[in-house]
């Protein structure tokens, strides 16, 4: 495989971390953000040379911007980018405040959005190029309790399904990546949890969060394989436009895909009345 430039966001723990361990480990360079010198050094510690860290706020437009432009002058032409950083947000849609939906929305969206947004001028102008971004089962089905969370990554899932259609021309890949549940510390540490204040959905919520409290650190995914995956698509010539990790997200992501085709056959009949009898005025 030829070497290759990467640069991920996020790479301190998880599957950021993963994925640049197996992009090291495969020869790559990797240019991996932060938050702090500590993760810095801990992150260039991996392999001296190959393992560039820099800090970043990804919800710093600006900072975003001027990151990628220094990376390509000093560390070289980005071959793939992977829009990594990002935070889950528990709560029921009417125990979450207006400030953590904006705030899930910043970091989760527009962190997304300005870190493409940055290096698609430098792979358009080469004419190549892979921008990846991790969404999340939950950007192709939803559960309770998580409507922020799954609002953010369904978002990020429009916003690359367009831009895959406009950058093809230009002999770019997108990719959405969709992790079912992975053995990191998403569900630990890494959660922020909106306080409890409608006791109406205790019956429905409690066991949801106790559920996944217990799951945390036993995840049927394994951070290693999906690195290893991410490194197969990079090497073939028409890599997916979504990329599926996990055999419990593909079971969840397919009920949820087909309970919408069944309401659409359910109600198709309805759906055709609202069309002008006479059809389109072209």
């Amino acid at each position: 495989m030829q070497e290759q430039t990467w640069l991920i966001t996020g790479v301190s723990t998880g599957l950021g971390r993963a994925f640049a361990q197996a992009a090291l480990t495969a020869g790559h360079t990797v240019v991996g953000t932060v938050r702090s010198e500590k993760d810095l050094r801990a992150f260039e510690e991996l392999k001296p040379g190959y393992a560039h860290g820099r800090i970043l706020d990804v919800t710093d437009d600006d900072a975003a911007s001027k990151v990628i432009a220094e990376v390509e002058q000093s560390v070289g032409a980005l071959d793939v980018v992977i829009a990594n950083a990002g935070y889950g947000l528990e709560g029921t849609f009417e125990e979450t405040s207006l400030a953590e939906v904006r705030r899930q929305l910043e970091v989760n969206v527009f962190g997304v959005v300005a870190t493409l947004r940055a290096a698609l001028p430098h792979m358009r102008k080469r004419r190549r190029g892979h921008l990846m971004a991790v969404t999340s089962m939950g950007g192709l089905m939803a559960v309770p309790g998580m409507s922020a969370y799954c609002g953010s990554k369904f978002a990020v899932e429009g916003i690359l399904e367009s831009l895959g259609k406009e950058v093809a021309q230009f002999g770019i890949h997108v990719t959405a990546i969709e992790p079912g549940s992975f053995r990191t510390d998403w569900a630990g540490r890494s959660m922020t949890r909106s306080a409890r204040s409608v006791d109406d959905y205790d019956d429905l919520f409690i066991p949801i969060r106790e559920a996944r409290q217990k799951a945390s650190g036993n995840q049927l995914g394994n951070p290693a394989k999906a690195g290893e995956a991410l490194l197969h698509i990079t090497s073939v010539d028409q890599p997916p436009a979504h990329l599926i990790l996990g055999s419990d997200a593909l079971r969840l992501v397919g009920a949820a895909r087909t309970a919408v085709d069944e309401d659409i056959r359910a109600w198709e009949t309805l759906s055709r009345t609202t069309d002008f009898a006479e059809g389109a005025q072209l």
